[in-house]
């Protein structure tokens, strides 16, 4: 497994995940990390839990080329990526994109085309525990939108 693209069931720690991502660098000018959470309510009923499976092997490797495209698409001193699975309760955390650049502008647009790809093209699939039962979630369209507008734009560099 890569230092720089996991799928874990372990929780993570926001500080010492970037202190890694910064770690001996003197170039590093920005730092934009984004952590996602469980939220209690989803389609507004209440979510008990949430179990997060993956696809091993294909997961990493669909992290790994959205990290890549990253580095294509702007100038990055280093990134990383942290998805959990396995069963979650609403306020632990799933996800951390965390971007290094010399400058904001770079780090702001690489965290969100980040997140907005590994919503879309990572295999992940969420079931949630609802007072009515479990039920699968569905990608949701604002997702789809948003990483659609990334498909010809082109990087700020």
């Amino acid at each position: 497994m890569s230092q720089w693209v996991r799928v874990q069931q372990e929780d993570f720690d926001l500080s010492t995940e970037v202190a890694r991502l910064r770690d001996g660098r003197k170039d590093i000018g920005a730092v934009v990390a984004f952590v996602g959470t469980v939220r209690d309510i989803n389609q507004g009923d209440r979510v008990s839990t949430m179990v997060l499976e993956h696809y091993p092997g294909m997961t990493e490797k669909a992290l790994h080329e959205i990290r890549e495209e990253a580095h294509r698409r702007w100038r990055l001193e280093n990134s990383l990526i942290i998805h959990r699975v396995g069963p979650l309760a609403p306020a632990d955390q799933i996800v951390l994109v965390a971007v290094a650049s010399r400058h904001r502008g770079d780090a702001f647009a690489a965290a969100e085309f980040m997140m907005d790809y590994l919503k879309t093209r990572a295999p992940f699939w969420k079931k949630e525990q609802t007072p009515e039962g479990s039920r699968w979630v569905d990608a949701r369209v604002s997702d789809q939108q948003a990483a659609q507008r990334w498909e010809h734009a082109d990087a700020d560099i």
